[in-house]
């Protein structure tokens, strides 16, 4: 290791490591998933105050391996991939020039509840543009956290009108900014992570359906992992540097996994007869659009690469299913049948597979294999 990446590593913030949180396996399949393939399109993660959303989003920015930038670049545009890389570095290309590159963290934007359309989508300096004739353009937070993950805490005390411009970069991977007849725009590829509390207020349901996933995690009622949260914890404020190094085999394995997932990705093949049965399942479910039977499809895939598989089984959907389409039932307000449980028994019906009380339970968040 250089003696600048060991500044690096030495000056860097410590932070919880991911391999070392207890409980919470449905957030933490659901992050995972969408970094193999952001394309499955953000999590929403619901649940009670103090259950580590904050600190598991962190954990996961941190774990993720270097990834090769444009040097000076404020886009983080990617040296190779013409979809995620700025129109300048693009052009540079074209004209054959030498791109400087760099190994950078992956990087985790926190949106602020208070910040404003400009600080999110950047601004164009209109004085400077007319009097210099160049387009001189302020990035905002979509800019920073372009390959990266942008983290909404509170999503569901947002301005409606900045959800719909994160979900609609989100959706197209690039963001655009329009003032008096001047137009820029840059790559803004991110995984979407947002959280909040039922109890102050709900997401529009049209806005909710555009996230890719949605996750429900509770407070932890086992008073022996309580007491094991409460330990680990105590272990990292003691001394966090040591317990990072105890947990550093099993980070490194982990992002290994990840890594072999992404390659592993395209190959990933879904028989005919299983995407029948899911659209059944959205079908029956009375699901609008499609963006349920795509995500699911995806979701899937990205659970076989996670484990090193290249065809999916009817076990990998039944993982995944409940994430991807519980929050794009209709909601009955006379309905007091959860909407999780309703995804399971229709899945279970339309599979021929027989949902146990453990795997309701797995779904419900506590006790699943993702460790």
């Amino acid at each position: 290791m250089s003696p600048t990446a060991q500044t690096t590593a030495s000056t860097r913030r410590v932070v919880f490591p991911f391999t070392a949180i207890v409980g919470q396996e449905e957030m933490k399949l659901a992050l995972l998933l969408n970094v193999i393939d952001p394309k499955i399109g953000g999590v929403m993660i619901m649940g009670d105050r103090g259950t580590g959303k904050s600190t598991t989003i962190r954990a996961l920015a941190d774990l993720l391996p270097e990834i090769p930038v444009v040097a000076n670049d404020p886009f983080n545009s990617d040296p190779k991939d013409p979809d995620i890389m700025s129109d300048e570095v693009r052009a540079l290309l074209e004209q054959g020039a030498e791109i400087p590159v760099v190994q950078k963290k992956v990087i985790m934007v926190d949106l602020p509840l208070g910040a404003t359309e400009d600080r999110v989508c950047g601004t164009i300096d209109i004085e400077k543009a007319l009097s210099e004739g160049v387009k001189a353009f302020e990035p905002g937070l979509l800019a920073k956290a372009n390959r990266g993950i942008l983290y909404v805490d509170e999503v569901n005390l947002l301005d409606d009108h900045l959800v719909d411009v994160l979900l609609d970069s989100a959706a197209s991977g690039w963001n655009t900014v329009e003032r008096e007849g001047i137009s820029i725009r840059h790559p803004a590829r991110f995984v979407l992570v947002g959280s909040g509390n039922p109890e102050e207020g709900e997401l529009r349901p049209q806005l909710l359906d555009r996230f890719g996933m949605h996750a429900e995690i509770h407070t932890v009622k086992e008073p022996a992992l309580r007491v094991e949260i409460v330990e680990q914890r105590a272990e990292f404020d003691q001394n966090p540097q040591e317990f990072v190094e105890k947990n550093q085999t099993s980070q490194e394995a982990l992002q290994d996994k990840i890594v072999n997932a992404q390659k592993l990705l395209p190959s990933v093949k879904i028989d005919y007869d299983l995407r029948v049965k899911i659209s059944e399942v959205c079908s029956q479910l009375d699901v609008d659009g499609l963006r349920g039977d795509i995500v699911t499809n995806r979701a899937a895939k990205a659970i076989a690469a996670f484990e090193g598989r290249t065809e999916v089984t009817i076990d990998d959907i039944r993982r995944v299913i409940t994430l991807c389409l519980r929050h794009r039932l209709r909601k009955d307000p006379l309905e007091s049948i959860d909407s999780g449980y309703k995804v399971e028994k229709t899945f279970s019906r339309v599979f021929g597979v027989e949902v146990t009380e453990d795997t309701t339970q797995a779904n419900g968040s506590q006790k699943s294999g993702v460790r």
